[in-house]
């Protein structure tokens, strides 16, 4: 995890998990934009020009990390938006 987390923060804001923020789901870092979300997001269909004009806030590198940490740890985040989806 710290090499991967190493990885993530050389372009962009990086991916973090924090208490509180999120439910500690990953998250872009800074923000509360979860990866589960963007994920879901393109799994849904939404490309990642619409995700930077719907999240100004985020860059394409933002996204790339994104991507990675999913690729990374796709049994979290498919568990995340399982649960999601059953919550709603």
């Amino acid at each position: 995890m710290q090499r991967l987390t190493k990885t993530l923060n050389k372009s962009g804001k990086g991916i973090t998990k924090t208490a509180g923020v999120c439910g500690g789901e990953a998250c872009i870092a800074g923000t509360r934009i979860a990866v589960w979300l963007l994920v879901e997001a393109q799994q849904l269909g939404i490309t990642e020009a619409q995700l930077l004009q719907d999240y100004p806030h985020i860059t394409a590198a933002d996204l790339v990390n994104a991507w990675t940490y999913a690729e990374a740890y796709p049994e979290e985040i498919t568990a995340v938006i399982l649960a999601n989806n059953e919550a709603a």
